[in-house]
């Protein structure tokens, strides 16, 4: 059903509040825009990327990095890799346990458009080069495979940045402080924390793989992961990428079976926010009408058991003569995290929705905050990054 008109303006005056200086309804106008102009798919490129052996070489490195997962986690004791696998969703056909590696980790349905999403208003800048990305935080191992492919020539993008950034299992984002920002907690310190944001250079097969945990949830969005490319970056000395300039700014979403099963085990559990679905959250909606924005997965252990952690992987085309900017909540320096100031307005634009645009079935979450924006702290007046923060050390999970 379509939510009406005070309801739809109340939750999104909340989302706004919510998200400091993030205009949602622009930014909607803005992908609706980019999606009438731009292919969402890779369909035309299958025949190409299949007979340039990139399908398999995505089957010899995710087969790899899953049979390294396997040792490192003492599962490696079977006689064959035959992970149990959960179907990705509703369109693709169930796996069985005994699937053969060059059909899970091939296919057309692993390789979509991704389509333009907003950064959030949790992006950090200046985050570090580094595969592992846990920071020793709990919850549900998840080893991520991530391709990206030039859309209109469809050949793998190497030697450019992908980066990441996620919640904690209970909602919070490191290295901002912000109301809304998972328990709202407007704890300094968490300026500092770097937990579950790294970006890498992509190699020849334009992949990078990380380690971390699967993402929590917090209110108003339903589960999922940040991704941005920057295709000329530099690294910087203290090993941090500093660049707000993305080719590509999207979101990539897992199922709604995956997340209602992890949400069952702790520390997801002590997440006390209300939950919204994959139905329920209108950016996924725009997303998956037009594009596949879902990873493919594995159980590592038994099916459903979380134990092993979970292997996951999507490729994504974009179009590299795109070129924006990114706004950051705050920037990661060697002397520590700054906040930044919130961009001016933050309201809504005039003109309201854009054309077409209509809530997706559901009721959003009750008790949604109205608060107003947080103080913000200025930005440091030396500008660059000093180089004594030395690179953290790689994880061997992956290598």
């Amino acid at each position: 059903m379509h939510i009406p008109t005070i309801l739809s303006t109340a939750f999104l005056a909340g989302l706004v509040a919510t998200h400091p200086g993030h205009d949602h309804t622009q930014e909607l106008k803005e992908r609706a825009e980019f999606l009438a102009q731009n292919k969402n798919d890779l369909s035309h490129c299958a025949d190409k990327l299949r007979a340039r052996g990139v399908h398999a070489s995505n089957i010899k490195r995710r087969n790899a990095l899953t049979g390294n997962l396997l040792k490192k986690r003492g599962l490696d004791g079977r006689e064959a890799f035959t992970p149990s696998i959960q179907k990705s969703h509703e369109s693709l056909a169930e796996y069985t346990a005994r699937t053969d590696p060059s059909v899970l980790f091939a296919g057309n349905a692993s390789c979509v458009l991704s389509p333009e999403q907003i950064e959030g208003p949790y992006y950090v800048a200046g985050e570090y080069i580094r595969q592992d990305i846990t920071d020793e935080e709990a919850g549900v191992p998840l080893a991520v495979d991530i391709q990206i492919v030039d859309m209109d020539t469809c050949l793998p993008i190497p030697d450019v940045y992908l980066e990441i950034w996620h919640c904690n299992s209970t909602g919070v984002y490191g290295g901002v402080v912000a109301q809304g920002n998972g328990n709202g907690a407007a704890d300094m310190s968490n300026l500092n924390n770097t937990m579950f944001r790294g970006a890498q250079k992509t190699d020849k097969e334009g992949a990078v793989q990380f380690h971390t945990m699967f993402p929590g949830h917090y209110i108003g969005r339903t589960t999922h992961i940040h991704v941005a490319v920057h295709l000329n970056a530099t690294a910087q000395p203290n090993g941090t990428l500093m660049d707000l300039t993305a080719a590509h700014v999207g979101q990539i979403y897992f199922d709604q079976e995956l997340i209602d099963a992890v949400e069952t085990q702790s520390p997801y559990t002590e997440n006390t926010q209300a939950l919204t679905t994959n139905a329920q959250d209108f950016l996924l909606q725009q997303a998956a009408a037009v594009s596949d924005p879902f990873m493919e997965y594995v159980f590592l252990g038994e099916q459903g058991d979380f134990a092993g952690g979970l292997m996951s992987w999507i490729s994504f085309g974009i179009n590299v003569t795109l070129a924006r900017e990114m706004s950051a909540a705050s920037t990661l320096y060697a002397e520590g995290g700054k906040a930044n100031p919130a961009p001016p307005g933050g309201g809504f634009p005039p003109g309201g929705f854009p054309p077409g645009f209509t809530f997706p079935p559901g009721a959003f979450p009750p008790g949604f905050p109205t608060g107003g924006f947080p103080t913000a702290a200025p930005l440091p007046t030396t500008g660059g990054l000093p180089t004594a923060d030395p690179l953290p050390t790689p994880s061997p999970l992956m290598n």
